[in-house]
């Protein structure tokens, strides 16, 4: 449960750190227009985007928390967080939320997103396994799998 506890705090605390600086470097280069901490209200409860964001991002600590540890030793620390982050969840996203919101696959793969998505996803993945790390030692334990 511990795990669990530590990735969701560890997704959440992401996107609001790593995730929306990570874009918020995307606008100020000039190649992404994205919206930083939108407010804008999500159907059907009607909360705001970015604790929509913050509550998937979390549930994705989740699936990082259990995945990573069981990929090959030179991935299990934060180059398996940003892979994980990067490439998982820019396909799942690409290929399966982008669809069900209405939105084309990949989002029309239109440049420069195609790139800059996936490397503020990686971003996110990088902050996700600082703040495991560290809400992980703060629940008391350096290694522990529950």
């Amino acid at each position: 449960m511990r795990t669990a506890i530590a990735g969701f705090i560890a997704g959440a605390v992401s996107v609001l750190l790593f995730h929306q600086f990570g874009f918020f470097i995307a606008n100020e280069l000039g190649l992404l227009k994205a919206q930083l901490y939108n407010m804008r209200p999500v159907p059907p409860l009607g909360v705001p985007t970015i604790i929509s964001s913050a509550f998937w991002g979390g549930l994705w600590g989740i699936a990082g928390a259990y995945v990573v540890p069981r990929l090959p030793a030179a991935l299990d620390g934060p180059l398996g967080w940003i892979l994980f982050a990067g490439i998982i969840v820019t396909l799942v996203n690409w290929f399966i939320v982008l669809p069900i919101k209405g939105a084309p696959i990949g989002g029309g793969f239109r440049m420069p997103n195609v790139v800059v998505v996936p490397l503020v996803y990686a971003f996110w993945g990088l902050g996700m396994w600082l703040i495991f790390g560290l809400v992980r030692r703060a629940l008391g334990g350096a290694k522990w799998n529950d």
